[in-house]
């Protein structure tokens, strides 16, 4: 017969035992989100810093984008990047959004490269810029998985390469989901299997040519189709559907 006191050492022991796995797989988390990080690809990145048009300011927490003349923005756009992708990537990208439309862009730096366990409010990287009067939440591959879990803290959703896990269909939110035709991680089958998790009203788009890294400059990435359009090609597309998109709604 097991004693009282024996009871309490076995289960001490067992305590010991699930806080060493916990902290074994914190740390095995910690290590594999640092390896393999898809960086920026430098020309890119150094034509926003050097674009006049754009003034940037970089924190722990992200990477801001504003326009360099013009006064406040009206519309702003708080990014998700997808897992293990320098937030730096899609800079370029999304630079078009400041300088032709005269958004705000933040980018986020997510903890650990994982933006589906950054648990920060959009708060967090709104409060700063109080004179936006709208705000669209976006992202990219899982950065738009965590994007749709902090939609209702928006006014609109952009998804790029990327689909909802969480059901938003009964939301009255605008929608806009840009897919790559040759994208091998976000297929445009997968896109269209979680169609029914958006509004009714979602615009679905899909660019000719693009791949799953076409919407970032990282380079290459495993298991992704073969883009066939150029990034300023890509550039414009975005912009355009973007532009189109918050006409709709602004």
């Amino acid at each position: 017969m097991i004693t009282a006191r024996q009871a309490r050492r076995w289960a001490s022991r067992l305590l010991i035992v699930l806080l060493a796995l916990v902290v074994l797989v914190a740390a095995a988390l910690v290590v594999w989100s640092r390896t393999g990080i898809m960086e920026a690809e430098p020309e890119p990145l150094e034509e926003v810093f050097g674009d006049p048009g754009v003034e940037v300011t970089e924190s722990s927490s992200s990477l801001v984008l504003e326009p360099a003349a013009g006064g406040p923005s009206a519309t702003g756009l708080v990014f998700y990047p997808g897992a293990k992708v320098e937030p730096d990537a899609y800079a370029a990208r999304l630079a078009e959004l400041v300088t032709e439309q005269s958004m705000t862009v933040v980018i986020v730096k997510p903890w650990l490269h994982l933006a589906l366990l950054d648990r920060r409010g959009l708060d967090t990287f709104t409060g700063d810029l109080p004179e936006v009067g709208t705000w669209i939440v976006g992202g990219h591959s899982l950065g738009g998985v965590r994007a749709c879990q902090v939609a209702a803290e928006a006014d609109a959703l952009l998804l790029l390469g990327s689909y909802c896990a969480t059901d938003l269909s009964a939301h009255g939110l605008p929608v806009l989901s840009l897919a790559g035709s040759e994208d091998g991680l976000s297929t445009p089958t997968k896109v269209s299997e979680a169609r029914s998790l958006l509004p009714d009203d979602a615009a679905m788009v899909e660019i000719q040519g693009a791949s799953h890294a076409s919407f970032g400059d990282y380079g290459p990435q495993d298991g992704d189709g073969t883009a066939t359009i150029s990034d300023e090609d890509m550039d414009a597309e975005v912009s355009t559907e973007v532009e189109e998109f918050v006409g709709s709604f602004a």
